[in-house]
């Protein structure tokens, strides 16, 4: 029945499937059957409460007021700022950035003509089987103006 020489392709078309398939289906079988209920863990067990070095139940937790976010982590304060940041963060793709600030076409393209010509930012071209497609990214210079 089988060719000789051409067995592994039966392992691949039949045995590998099956290897994803039969975990799902276990685990659709053992949550139908109720192997466990839901509601086990919400509910307090006296019992573990009364042993001795057991975890109490902490009910709220207290907010801390001192924390104070680091200068840093401030959302910058001008549109430049917040586009040199997505560039920084690793967004190269212009929809990607307008998207993200909410910023209109014109002027996020005059942001980014700015950004170039100011050395912060590069623009690369690169072609492929659909075209060209064309990249953003900060430069050295764009990096420390960002984080300093």
């Amino acid at each position: 029945m089988v060719e000789e020489g051409f067995s592994w392709i039966y392992l691949i078309f039949f045995l590998v499937p099956l290897v994803r398939i039969v975990p799902r289906l276990v685990r659709k079988w053992r949550k139908g059957k109720g192997t466990f209920d839901e509601n086990q863990f919400s509910q307090r067990n006296p019992e573990i409460e009364k042993m001795p070095g057991s975890f109490e139940r902490v009910e709220s937790f207290e907010r801390v007021e001192s924390f104070e976010k680091p200068r840093s982590f401030d959302k910058p304060q001008n549109k430049e700022m917040q586009v040199l940041g997505e560039l920084n963060k690793g967004v190269k793709d212009f929809n990607k950035i307008q998207k993200n600030l909410g910023i209109n076409y014109q002027e996020l393209e005059s942001i980014l003509k700015d950004l170039e010509d100011q050395g912060l930012m590069k623009v690369i071209k690169k072609g492929g089987l659909l075209g060209t497609k064309v990249e953003l990214y900060p430069t050295d210079k764009g990096f420390k103006r960002y984080y300093t």
